[in-house]
């Protein structure tokens, strides 16, 4: 099933915890290394830690004041992240909110019920093996 050559981390930034534990073991079990998040101060955390991280997964509601949009804003304004691909996964998308998530550079932006967790993934990995063809 392990179909990645290297493997590659993925920071995933979830506040309800039985889901970020969901994506935790779906990752793992797909043959990522997984780091987790609930909180923009965690995840910054884990940025800061100087470990790779090859790719974001991030929902837009986060445990603190600030959310999803706040996070990008930061990761896309400092320079050792700025590269990192972001994938959004969301309860809600209005269209307001999916063309600042755009604007700031994310990579896709996904509504939870539209989709799978494996199909996330493979979106994932599909663009951490070919970032040009994937976007």
């Amino acid at each position: 099933m392990n179909h990645i050559t290297k493997q590659r981390t993925i920071l995933a930034i979830e506040d309800e915890k039985p889901l970020l534990d969901a994506i935790r073991i779906r990752l793992e079990n797909m043959g990522f290394r997984a780091l987790t998040a609930r909180s923009i101060e965690e995840a910054i955390g884990k940025l800061q830690s100087g470990e790779r991280v090859d790719a974001i997964w991030l929902d837009h509601y986060l445990i603190g004041q600030e959310n999803g949009l706040d996070l990008v804003v930061k990761i896309k304004s400092t320079e050792d992240w700025k590269n990192i691909p972001v994938f959004v996964v969301s309860n809600t998308a209005t269209n307001e909110k999916v063309q600042a998530y755009l604007q700031l550079g994310i990579q896709k932006y996904y509504v939870k019920s539209n989709f799978r967790m494996e199909e996330i993934i493979k979106d994932i990995a599909g663009y951490l093996e070919n970032p040009e063809v994937s976007a």
